[in-house]
């Protein structure tokens, strides 16, 4: 092997050590799953392209958010803002549901832990990168100016100095703060509930999901209603209706969604929120067809929203979940 191939595999894995945060980060900045990817491969190719002048003035990782926060806000020049259904309309009564889809940038999109929270061993740390991918502080990210987001993941969820950002900005500390201070009053009127799921789940938590499993599966209406709180909100993006409150949500799911008798819940990891990849019968063929990708918000021991992501093309491969499940697989590990 000669000394460039070397060099350049070297390069290759110092760059991959950084893909997951950089991943968080353009995801916190985009609201979508493919398009952080997208902007992360960006940042790499970029990067990769631009070493010679790379000058160690700063560490590699600070040179790559600069690259990426860069990919981003050329990204988001298009003004396009990810939002949740309930970011767009009011609640449509259970008698005038009807399933109207929006195109797919429309939509705040799911995305696996595991392609965004870097493993860390400081439980806090932890606990805010994972309250930092929630879908109610997504939703409300999306509400900020592409600038003030920047500011405001790097203060607050990444902890960068002002001084460090103002660099990676080419502003000033002056600026700095003041975005931030803004940022942070949008955030404080934002109406997003925030879920306060344990981390880990703890027992209450782990017994109220196990009793979501058995309910949905078993599409025990009354068992399902016990566990919902009575706002709770139901969501199917990229269908705009939502729905407010058990009635609608129980009424919906045994008319139009009455298709989703008999499937069956695999968990998954997604937004730092439990969640489950609902497969349901395949009428034709026998077995179970993918669904949804179902995200769950708790909060003081109930349900309070039930969100569920039905574009299974895009979502199941993303998971790593298998495109169907045989007729004797209850669970798949």
């Amino acid at each position: 092997m000669s000394d460039g191939t070397a060099t350049t595999t070297d390069l290759d894995v110092r760059l991959e050590k950084h893909r997951v945060e950089l991943t968080g980060y353009c995801y916190r900045m985009l609201g979508s799953s493919f398009e952080a990817e997208d902007a992360v491969q960006d940042t790499m190719v970029r990067a990769w392209r631009s070493y010679d002048k790379f000058e160690g003035r700063s560490s590699m990782r600070s040179w790559l958010y600069r690259i990426a926060t860069n990919v981003c806000l050329d990204m988001l020049n298009a003004g396009n803002k990810r939002a949740r259904p309930m970011d767009l309309t009011a609640p449509s009564p259970l008698a005038q549901a009807a399933l109207t889809p929006r195109p797919d940038n429309t939509w705040l999109e799911p995305m696996p832990d595991a392609r965004v929270l870097p493993t860390v061993t400081d439980p806090a740390e932890a606990a805010v990168a994972k309250e930092s991918v929630r879908l109610a502080f997504m939703a409300a990210l999306q509400q900020l100016p592409p600038k003030q987001r920047a500011v405001l993941i790097l203060r607050e969820v990444l902890a960068w100095k002002a001084s460090e950002v103002a660099e990676l900005l080419g502003t000033s500390v002056a600026s700095v703060n003041s975005a931030l201070q803004r940022a942070r009053a949008t955030l404080a009127e934002s109406d997003g509930t925030e879920a306060a799921t344990s981390d880990p789940l703890d027992e209450e938590q782990q017994k109220l999901l196990e009793r979501y499993v058995a309910a949905f599966e078993g599409y025990d209406m009354t068992a399902l209603t016990a566990l919902l709180h009575e706002d709770a909100i139901m969501t199917m993006p990229p269908f705009d209706l939502w729905l407010r409150g058990t009635d609608d949500i129980t009424g919906f799911m045994t008319t139009l969604g009455a298709a989703c008798a008999g499937s069956r819940l695999v968990p998954v990891e997604v937004n730092g929120l439990p969640g489950f990849a609902q497969y349901k019968p395949d009428e034709e063929a026998g077995g179970y067809i993918p669904w949804a990708v179902q995200v769950l918000e708790i909060s003081k021991g109930r349900i309070t929203g039930f969100h569920c992501f039905l574009d299974t093309a895009r979502w199941f491969p993303l998971f790593g979940l298998p495109l169907r499940l045989e007729a004797e697989t209850d669970q798949v590990q």
